[in-house]
């Protein structure tokens, strides 16, 4: 049994489904992501790709299929998915912080309440992740004493503090001004290079050429290709993956 532990993927979809009403959304997707892999998914709006990441941790809940996480069927409603659900951490677009606390009362407070941390022990590992996302200077200051990229780099903080196996980041920098991203991808970026297992929704072509291990590209609720990002970016099989790479570069 622990053989078959250390081999299999820390993130596994077998034939996820997801319609609301009449639309499919999802059509039997199979994925696997595997530890310290950092998968890039790709494609047109309305592919797929959010109700795909939001799947994962069950904030939608999905039509039918599997999803394991490090092992567990996240979908058994014989398995914690309050426990299972700090495994997989979760960066959104919008920051979701809280105004009327400072830096590190947002990234303690999921400590204290959902981890049952002592405040001594919450506010030693809220320093410490700030401290890692590069805000060692701010953790004291209030959302609105910091910038976009800065906020989101609290929010990265937040997910991280709660010691997830596998990160989801859903368009995580779609909603800074463009000098402020480059904070929030070298974050990113070092997550990687730590070893940090993460799924990442994004239109930062460059970052996923750059940084990705793999990238998937999704249309229609299906995903049409998926390699390494040498391959997806430099000589994609699929006609609908060239389309899409195509519609970009005339931007």
């Amino acid at each position: 049994m622990l053989d078959d532990q250390t081999t299999r993927p820390i993130l596994e979809l077998r034939g996820l489904t997801k319609s609301f009403g009449e639309t499919e959304i999802l059509k039997a997707v199979d994925l696997d992501v595997e530890q310290g892999e950092m998968v890039f998914i790709i494609g047109p709006s309305g592919s797929g790709k959010s109700t795909l990441l939001r799947c994962c941790n069950r904030l939608e809940e999905p039509s039918g299929g599997r999803i394991y996480v490090d092992g567990k069927d996240i979908c058994d409603p014989k398995n914690d998915l309050n426990k299972l659900r700090q495994k997989i951490g979760m960066v959104f677009q919008s920051f979701n912080l809280y105004a009327h606390m400072t830096a590190k009362q947002n990234v303690m407070l999921a400590l204290r309440k959902v981890q049952k941390k002592s405040k001594e022990e919450a506010e030693q590992t809220a320093i410490e992740m700030l401290t890692r996302v590069g805000l060692a200077e701010r953790v004291d200051h209030f959302p609105s004493q910091l910038s976009g990229g800065q906020q989101q780099r609290v929010a990265i903080a937040r997910t991280l503090a709660l010691g997830p196996k596998i990160v989801l980041f859903d368009e995580p920098t779609s909603a800074l001004d463009p000098e402020l991203v480059g904070g929030v991808l070298q974050v990113m970026r070092q997550l990687r290079e730590e070893g940090m297992t993460m799924v990442v929704v994004s239109h930062e072509m460059r970052f996923a050429r750059d940084a990705a291990d793999r990238v998937v590209f999704m249309a229609d609720g299906v995903i049409q290709e998926m390699g390494p990002p040498e391959q997806i970016f430099g000589a994609p099989q699929v006609a609908r993956t060239r389309e899409f790479l195509s519609s970009l570069d005339g931007h």
